[in-house]
């Protein structure tokens, strides 16, 4: 009996917290003629495909630069995060305690502080209101958290793995990326998520830094929906329903990485 009580609890609360999602998507294929009906309706029995046509007409160049954004943020994520947590974790350089908690209070910055930093340093650069600024601006998230994730991952392989590899004649260098790297396979997959899902969800840094570029991301695009007069909500959460797939195909593929990635150095032997 307790333990059916249980089920049921969770059960309820599983549906509180998806109960938004479902409401995103009722709104989706709800018409604007039926957008303040009182009842709302709880399900859309005259439903439209409106909101996914203005998808497909108007969200396709936004949704590309998402990708492109998200997917050079992954890369100049790993190219920065992965050497770094290497030489934290088995070269231990001077200072790497402080490089730590650097990392850590890093995290704590709030994102439109660093915003409004970035804009002024790419105002003077030339590089605001660009896909590559952009990238870099996402980057600095996903870094700290990355190197911390690579760090506690490589501290927990063999030294005698690294020794191995050096005694055969191997540079540090090649030890990193013929023996750490492909080892590492659970951090990689951990840091390259969690760094595309920031970039693709991130609007702070969107709208400071490329509100008036003519490649916006997908954050962007649904915002643009919004305005005094006007809010299409049915091509808002059609927007947001398209733009959720992404991220809920990567986190269902990866889940099993991201739970071994992410405890990865919390048990010492």
């Amino acid at each position: 009996m307790r333990n059916r009580i249980k089920t049921g609890v969770a059960l309820v609360l599983t549906a509180i917290m998806l109960f938004p999602i479902y409401w995103m998507i009722n709104v989706s294929f709800t018409r604007d003629t039926d957008m303040r009906a009182d009842p709302p309706h709880l399900f859309p029995w005259n439903g439209t495909l409106e909101g996914y046509r203005a998808v497909l007409d108007q969200q396709m160049p936004y949704l590309g630069t998402s990708l492109v954004v998200g997917l050079g943020t992954v890369v100049l994520t790993l190219l920065i995060a992965a050497p770094a947590g290497f030489a934290l974790a088995k070269l231990r350089p001077r200072g790497g305690g402080a490089l730590n908690f650097v990392l850590l209070i890093a995290q704590m910055i709030p994102g439109i502080i660093m915003a409004m930093g970035f804009y002024a340093i790419y105002l003077r650069a030339g590089v605001l209101n660009t896909v590559p600024g952009l990238i870099l601006a996402d980057s600095t998230i996903a870094v700290p958290f990355g190197v911390l994730i690579f760090t506690a991952f490589m501290s927990g392989i063999p030294d005698e793995l690294i020794n191995a590899a050096l005694i055969d004649g191997a540079s540090k260098w090649r030890t990193f990326v013929s023996v750490i790297l492909p080892v590492s396979r659970n951090a990689v997959v951990t840091v390259s998520l969690f760094a595309f899902l920031w970039a693709w969800s991130d609007f702070v840094f969107a709208t400071t830094l490329d509100g008036g570029g003519d490649h916006q991301p997908i954050t962007l695009g649904i915002y643009h929906y919004i305005g005094n007069n006007n809010q299409q909500w049915n091509a808002i959460m059609a927007t947001a329903v398209v733009a959720s797939i992404p991220a809920t195909l990567l986190l269902i593929l990866a889940q099993r990485y991201v739970a071994a990635g992410v405890t990865a150095g919390a048990v010492k032997d």
